[in-house]
C-alpha cells in the first residue's frame, strides 16, 4: 500500500491504533510497539482537565518516550481546546487529534465528541483554533453523523481539510448507534470523494479479513484498530503484513504468554501499587479471551486473595500451560 503522510510526517504502516479511554495508556502503547512502528493514539483527554494540569492528565499527555503518538483531545470550547493543544505539544506530542466521535452520554451532554457533528459552525471554530495553536499536524476522528437522518461526515470532512486538518478517521457508525449494529464502511467512501488528505476507516475491524473488506468498501488509505487489539496486540502486525503482501508470522503460544506477562509488568511498573493492581487485573482478563476455562480465570480477578503481582503471574502461568 502507498504510505500515508500526515503533514510532514510519513507513517511506516497504514495500520493505526485507535484512541481508547482507559486502554491506550503508555504501558499498552509500549506493548503494541514491539509488533511494529504504528501510529498510536493516546486515551481521549478532556481539554478542561488538560489545562487544569492535574497529575493524572499530565501523565496521559506525556508522549516524549513514544516514537510516534498522537494525543487526542475532546472539548467544546475553541479557546480551551487550543490551550490544551499547546500543552500537549509542549509535552512532546507529534500529532494532535480532535475527537468528534465519542458517543458517551457524559461527553455528548457537554456538547463535545460526536455532539459537535450537530453543530458544524462550532466544529469548524474548534478545528480552526486548534490548527492555528500548534506547529504540528492535527487530525480529526468522527462518526458518520448523529443519526441516519443526518449523515454529514462528508460535509465536515470537506470543511476540516479546508481548515488545515491533515488526516481524517471515520468510525462507520452514527452516534445514535453507539457501538451496536455494524459499521457502514461503504458510506465512508463518500468522505473519500470530497477530500484529498488521507482517510482512515474505523469500526468493526476485528481481523485480517474485516480490515481488507473495510478498505475495499471505503476506499480508505488505512485502517484503525480498536477493541480487537485488547489481549492480542499482535493483530496490528498481522494486518500490516497482509496489507503489504508480507509473509505472515504465526504468533506462538510462547510469544502470547511473554506479551501478556510483559504487558502486566509494564502496568505494574507505571502506576502506583493500588491502581497498578486494578489495571493489571483488567489487562490479564483481556489475555484470557479464547483460552480454555477463560471464564473461570476472569472470575478470579474479583477474588480479594488475588492482590499481589505474583498471584497474577501464577494465574497467567496456569492459563497458558493448560494450552501448551
Amino acid at each position: 500500500m502507498e504510505k500515508i503522510s500526515i503533514g510532514n510526517i510519513t507513517l511506516n504502516s497504514n495500520v493505526i491504533l485507535a484512541p481508547m479511554a482507559g486502554i491506550t495508556d503508555y504501558p499498552f502503547r509500549k506493548i503494541v510497539r514491539r509488533f511494529g512502528e504504528f501510529l498510536m493514539y493516546s486515551e481521549m483527554i478532556a481539554s478542561y482537565a488538560a489545562i487544569r494540569d492535574t497529575y493524572k492528565t499530565r501523565n496521559m499527555m506525556d508522549t516524549k518516550d513514544d516514537q510516534l503518538t498522537a494525543v487526542q483531545l475532546v472539548g467544546a470550547d475553541p479557546i480551551i481546546m487550543a490551550e490544551a493543544a499547546k500543552l500537549s505539544y509542549d509535552l512532546g506530542a507529534k500529532i494532535l487529534d480532535i475527537n468528534m466521535g465519542c458517543p458517551v452520554r457524559k461527553i455528548v451532554k457537554s456538547e463535545a465528541g460526536s455532539a459537535l457533528m450537530k453543530n458544524e459552525e462550532l466544529a469548524g471554530n474548534i478545528i480552526k483554533s486548534v490548527v492555528k495553536s500548534v506547529p504540528i499536524p492535527v487530525t480529526l476522528k468522527m462518526r458518520l453523523g448523529w443519526d441516519n437522518e443526518h449523515l454529514n461526515a462528508p460535509n465536515i470532512a470537506h470543511m476540516a481539510e479546508d481548515l488545515g486538518i491533515k488526516m481524517i478517521t471515520v468510525h462507520g457508525r452514527t452516534r445514535s448507534q453507539l457501538y451496536s449494529g455494524t459499521a457502514n464502511w461503504q458510506y465512508i467512501s463518500k468522505v473519500k470523494e470530497v477530500i484529498n488528505i488521507p482517510l482512515i476507516v474505523n469500526g468493526n475491524i476485528v481481523s485480517i479479513d474485516t480490515a481488507k473488506q473495510a478498505l475495499y468498501e471505503s476506499g480508505a488509505d488505512g485502517v484503525m484498530i480498536g477493541r480487537a487489539s485488547l489481549g492480542k496486540p499482535w493483530l496490528l502486525r498481522d494486518i500490516d503484513n497482509t496489507l503489504n503482501n508480507k509473509e505472515g508470522i504465526e504468533t506462538s503460544n510462547e510469544e502470547k504468554y511473554k506479551t501478556a506477562k510483559d504487558n502486566i509488568q509494564y502496568v505494574l511498573d507505571y502506576y502506583p501499587t493500588s491502581t497498578g493492581m486494578i489495571l493489571a487485573k483488567k489487562t490479564l482478563m483481556y489475555y484470557c479471551k479464547g483460552y480454555y476455562n477463560a471464564t473461570k480465570y476472569r472470575a478470579l480477578m474479583s477474588n480479594s486473595e488475588i492482590n499481589t503481582p505474583q498471584s497474577l503471574f501464577d494465574i497467567l502461568d496456569e492459563l497458558y500451560c493448560i494450552n501448551n
